[in-house]
């Protein structure tokens, strides 16, 4: 009787490194990475400045990255753009932790707990489709059109989408741990406190992350309300006067801005959980 003998599978060692690139969640030199991440920034960036530079665009409506950089120097030094920088990240962070604040120990329920869950969450849900430009006018009817309405702005935007984020990275946490824990006679507070979340904080963490680059997303429109200062207030007010420059200096100032923002949040994940691979 002929027994089935498989194709003899080559050596780790044999397998060429090239290929290894391309097997499924492969791994990657340090500087192999930052090469690829650096040749997808600046690609975009030669086509946009091939594009000008072959006068296929309209400067009016096109601009090219050097009239860009020349109109981002003088809001640097003549139009006070640490100022709007400033005053932006002050108003998105503000918000951004609010909803933080709020949402971490209400999605923590909703996610442990079905008759919170079953009270909370179909409502949660309900209101995070509705767009967040559309409470400008009750924002400022209920806050004014001071500080306060630009914060409130971002974190209407960001709370009912990290509620339900949260709630789900919660239930992700598997059952046999809390099982176990229950098995020992943990109660309901140390299962929470020893399991669920020391089990979720990665997941958490990765929310975080995700939510603070949508509350940069609600910046233009927090800036809607009665301001006078912040990059969506720049980019707004360059649209009446018509200056493009300024429209993309700010939207990539604050694609920039994000950026380093994201990747804080990856480092802060690569310090607290060493073990995972990010």
């Amino acid at each position: 009787m002929s027994v089935y003998n498989p194709l003899p599978q080559p050596d780790a060692q044999t397998v060429p490194v090239r290929l290894s690139r391309w097997r499924i969640r492969g791994e990657l030199t340090r500087s192999t990475q930052w090469c690829l991440a650096l040749a997808g920034l600046l690609l975009p960036v030669l086509i946009w400045w091939a594009f000008s530079a072959a006068g296929l665009a309209n400067p009016m409506f096109m601009p090219g990255p050097d009239a860009v950089l020349r109109r981002l120097a003088h809001w640097l030094q003549d139009e006070g753009l640490m100022t709007d920088i400033g005053i932006s990240l002050y108003r998105v962070m503000t918000g951004f932790v609010l909803s933080t604040l709020l949402a971490l120990p209400i999605g923590l329920y909703i996610g442990t707990f079905r008759p919170v869950q079953a009270l909370l969450e179909p409502l949660t849900d309900f209101i995070r489709y509705m767009p967040a430009a559309a409470f400008v006018p009750l924002v400022m009817l209920w806050v004014g059109i001071d500080e306060s309405s630009k914060i409130l702005i971002i974190f209407i935007g960001t709370f009912f989408q990290m509620v339900l984020m949260i709630a789900e990275d919660v239930r992700r946490v598997p059952m046999a741990q809390i099982e176990a824990a229950q098995t020992m006679g943990a109660t309901r507070s140390e299962v929470i406190k020893l399991v669920i979340l020391p089990s979720a904080r990665p997941a958490l963490l990765d929310t975080l992350r995700i939510t603070c680059g949508w509350a940069w997303t609600y910046l233009v429109v927090a800036e809607l309300v009665a301001a006078s200062s912040g990059l969506g207030f720049a980019i707004l007010k360059a649209q009446r006067f018509m200056q493009t420059d300024k429209i993309f200096a700010g939207i990539l100032l604050i694609g920039v801005i994000g950026l380093l923002t994201d990747q804080a949040f990856r480092w802060i994940g690569r310090l607290a959980f060493p073990w995972l691979k990010r």
